[in-house]
């Protein structure tokens, strides 16, 4: 139980940080076309994308997959990127769709965030009790986004229905400042990329970057 615990605990920290922002931005641009009425729409996104995470994780940890941490960290932005560019497109009056593109952008692209997420589990993990250890960091991850998809939804219907901000401006405007954040993080993380003083990221286990 007390291992159970610590790895449900370590979840619910690699995305309630600031060393996760670019996994909570990526959570708000998924959520942002929401409102309060449209949880059952939200309860399917985020089961799109925790499948997808999970399919990843699990599969790195078992050793199945492995990727090279600097490209992950270098496509993490872009997959923030494309959701803003597929919100600010959007339409002001759209046909209802009964699988919209932005689920299946939530299932592909949480198999690239489920390999970010493995960084850190596997820094600290072993082979014993593999599958208890694995399940409650996903579980923690899945507490801590559901409280990000909270925190959005209110924020949405402040904007929108408190404050009269009609939805699609609401939409474009908060994706377009996502966007500018998730193209300087992929310039800045582009493997090949250096700076004057050429200088070297290095990621270490707890998804943290240093320079060296």
């Amino acid at each position: 139980m007390q291992d159970f615990t610590f790895y449900f605990q370590l979840g619910i920290e690699h995305i309630l940080t600031l060393d996760a922002m670019d996994h909570i931005l990526f959570v708000t641009a998924l959520c942002l076309r929401y409102l309060w009425q449209d949880w059952k729409k939200v309860v399917i996104l985020v089961t799109a994308f925790t499948i997808g995470h999970s399919i990843t994780l699990a599969l790195s940890a078992l050793g199945y997959v492995n990727f090279s941490t600097d490209w992950i960290e270098f496509l993490i932005p872009l997959t923030i990127a494309a959701t803003c560019i597929n919100n600010i497109t959007q339409p002001a009056t759209t046909t209802q769709k009964k699988l919209p593109l932005i689920y299946f952008f939530a299932l592909f692209f949480g198999l690239i965030h489920g390999l970010a997420f493995a960084g850190q589990f596997l820094s600290l993990e072993g082979k014993e009790s593999l599958v208890s250890h694995l399940l409650a960091f996903n579980l923690g991850i899945e507490v801590a986004q559901l409280l990000v998809v909270v925190v959005i939804l209110f924020l949405s219907f402040v904007v929108v229905q408190l404050l009269k901000l009609s939805r699609i401006a609401w939409l474009r405007i908060a994706s377009g400042v996502i966007l500018v954040f998730s193209l300087i993080w992929a310039y800045q993380r582009f493997p090949h990329t250096k700076n004057t003083h050429d200088e070297k990221v290095t990621v270490r286990g707890n998804g943290s970057r240093r320079f060296v």
